[in-house]
């Protein structure tokens, strides 16, 4: 009896240090990645974005961008500003519940895109061109679907969008969306296992391409692993394969100017059924599929992306060509790719639910 409650309160003292260790790594995170931008109150959550005021004689359209999973805005932000400033009204935001974003009433991705529109409402955008990467370019879909009198065009950066075989998703997110054991799970374990992995799923996220000098620390990614960031994406991520299987069905009613941009190295998202289907769906797009590209467009092709967000806003561009000259660029990449294997789409009776 002894050497039990012996064992039990070493296992509780083992959490509870856990759990201290997450709350100072969390502090840190914070002080360590500070806001960048503004917030508003919208729809009961306080959102954080950087909006950019178009510029005199601006010849683009305003631009909306929609960040992934783990992220926030300073990933599009980053490769993609530098490249429109003057040209364009640019708005990025933190999705609810990620970055400096409050999570409020935003479980889910309708309602993600109902707060996008509501906080272009308080800027005064009244359309735009909406770019989304990896999981934003579900959250695009639901905009385009729910506001299409906002939406200009649509640019997809190696999207999520249908419903694949099995609708697996990693076992950590299906853990930390269950309420009890989630909460223990994200409170404790998260913090300290994701700084371990961070570097090497970055790794795998770039694969085959190189991972820019200090982009993890330069996009604030740690900010995930903080509990309530941590559990937002988990949630996010457990209702992504309900929302693409009931939403795809009606993209064959999207009406816009769509690019699609995906790489066949991609070794996070089923390019083959995610973007194709994309092309295949709605009406007009234009599928860009860049050999030796993995899952970030953004940052390895940034040029590639001001191309379609051009086209989709109604300019005249070869995005063909333009992609062309990036795979002359990266043809010889091969970063972690033994580390990193490619992912292939699997057998829907095979593959775990």
């Amino acid at each position: 009896m002894n050497l039990i409650c012996a064992a039990l309160l070493f296992i509780v003292a083992f959490f509870f240090a856990l759990a201290g260790v997450t709350r100072a790594g969390a502090w840190l995170i914070e002080r360590r990645n500070p806001p960048v931008g503004e917030f508003a109150d919208i729809n009961g959550a306080r959102i954080h974005y950087v909006h950019v005021p178009a510029a005199t004689g601006a010849e683009l359209p305003p631009i909306v961008f929609i960040h992934g999973a783990s992220a926030n805005l300073k990933d599009q932000l980053l490769p993609l500003k530098p490249l429109l400033d003057g040209r364009a009204e640019m708005l990025f935001l933190d999705r609810p519940g990620f970055g400096w974003s409050e999570r409020g009433d935003n479980e889910t991705l309708a309602a993600q895109a109902d707060t996008i529109a509501a906080l272009m409402d308080r800027l005064g955008i009244e359309k735009a061109v909406i770019v989304g990467h990896s999981f934003g370019g579900a959250v695009t879909t639901a905009f385009a679907q729910k506001h299409p009198e906002r939406t200009l065009g649509l640019v997809f950066l190696a999207p999520v969008s249908h419903p694949w075989p099995g609708g697996a998703t990693a076992w950590y997110y299906r853990l930390t969306a269950t309420p009890i054991v989630g909460r223990l799970f994200s409170e404790t374990l998260a913090h300290p296992a994701g700084m371990l992995q961070v570097g090497g799923a970055t790794a795998c996220v770039f694969s085959p391409n190189k991972v820019p000098d200090g982009y993890v620390e330069n996009t604030s990614i740690p900010l995930v692993l903080r509990p309530r960031a941590f559990r937002a994406n988990a949630r996010d991520v457990a209702q992504l394969y309900d929302y693409v299987r009931a939403a795809s069905p009606g993209y064959r009613e999207i009406n816009v100017p769509t690019v699609v941009i995906s790489g066949d190295r991609d070794k996070v998202v089923y390019a083959t059924i995610h973007s194709m289907g994309l092309e295949r769906d709605i009406p007009g797009a234009e599928l860009v599929w860049v050999r030796n590209l993995g899952h970030k467009p953004d940052w390895i092709a940034p040029d590639l992306v001001i191309g379609a967000i051009e086209k989709a806003a109604g300019a005249t561009a070869d995005l063909q060509a333009m992609a062309r000259a990036v795979e002359s660029r990266i043809a010889s990449d091969a970063y972690n790719d033994g580390k990193c294997p490619d992912i292939k789409v699997p057998d829907a009776e095979l593959a775990p639910t």
